[in-house]
């Protein structure tokens, strides 16, 4: 099997047309519908089956297009080894939440456009369970998600995680609570009358703040629900309940952080990839700038 036409498979894969395909490679729709059917006739199976009129791939056309990703890989390293001085080149889809979006994405595009303007990326914003469910369905190339020491993702074999990140997370209550003084489940306990705001897209805080109240002794009683911190900020502000809240970051006057330790609070952030896939060269690429930018976890 041509590479060229493994290739095409694989875009096929991840663009779900032919013309998409076309229109990223400088072919014509007819020039990749022809070399995929020779694929098909080198394979023995057939790879895709039309939907309406588009294509999708078959679930051979699936597994070949997993395996050609591996192929390609190491043809480019092998590549890579005889010209170390030739310049990644693609465009890197990526699914992440909208923190790990700024604070480690965006100086990365910066950094791209100005040393590694071939390579282009495509962002879109989601919590982790939304980005790892786009990794898996071949629709991003990476995903940037997060968890909680106190609430460790489970992730399956078909990906791998690098780590990025770390940072505490404290509890936001209104200004005119006292300071707090003793452990994490000590300080949550004060709080076992209040109502709790916890993510709307997300489980994991709500993982936490009920792992620190059953350590305190109490049921946490979760009446709000809210995405954006300051919304969060808002609804503390307005007496509506306490939450979890990052410790790096300000919060308006009306809200204090009281700091959770004992155990620590710590939201980890991690770059996700489907595994075998990370040697490509534009997704190595950004990986390997985003990692190096991992600030030193709070209180380190």
């Amino acid at each position: 099997m041509e590479t060229r036409r493994l290739q095409l498979l694989v875009e096929l894969a991840r663009l779900g047309s032919m013309r998409a395909v076309a229109d990223e490679l400088g072919y014509t729709t007819s020039t990749v519908s022809q070399q995929i059917a020779v694929l098909t006739r080198e394979a023995g199976t057939p790879l895709v089956e039309p939907i309406g009129r588009r294509v999708r791939l078959t679930s051979a056309g699936r597994r070949l297009a997993d395996h050609a990703v591996t192929i390609l890989a190491a043809v480019t390293a092998a590549h890579a080894d005889l010209d170390p001085a030739a310049d990644p080149t693609g465009t890197v889809r990526i699914a992440g939440f909208a923190t790990a979006v700024r604070r480690s994405l965006l100086p990365v595009v910066s950094t791209l456009a100005t040393d590694h303007p071939a390579v282009r990326v495509i962002v879109a914003e989601h919590e982790p369970a939304e980005a790892l469910g786009l990794l898996t369905d071949d629709e991003v190339d990476l995903a940037l998600t997060y968890d909680y020491d106190l609430a460790p993702a489970s992730l399956d074999r078909t990906v791998e995680a690098v780590p990025l990140w770390s940072t505490a997370w404290s509890l936001g209550v209104p200004s005119e609570v006292d300071e707090a003084m003793g452990d994490a489940p000590s300080v949550v306990a004060r709080f076992r009358r209040h109502d709790w705001i916890v993510n709307s897209r997300n489980t994991a805080d709500e993982q936490v703040v009920r792992v620190l109240a059953s350590m305190a002794g109490f049921e946490p009683r979760i009446t709000h629900r809210a995405d954006s911190l300051e919304l969060v900020h808002d609804l503390v502000l307005g007496g509506l309940g306490v939450a979890l809240l990052p410790a790096d970051q300000d919060v308006p006057p009306g809200v204090r952080l009281l700091p959770l330790s004992g155990p620590r609070v710590a939201l980890r952030a991690f770059a996700v990839v489907r595994r075998g896939r990370r040697a490509w060269a534009p997704l190595s690429l950004v990986i390997g700038l985003l990692a190096p930018r991992r600030p030193a976890p709070l209180g380190a």
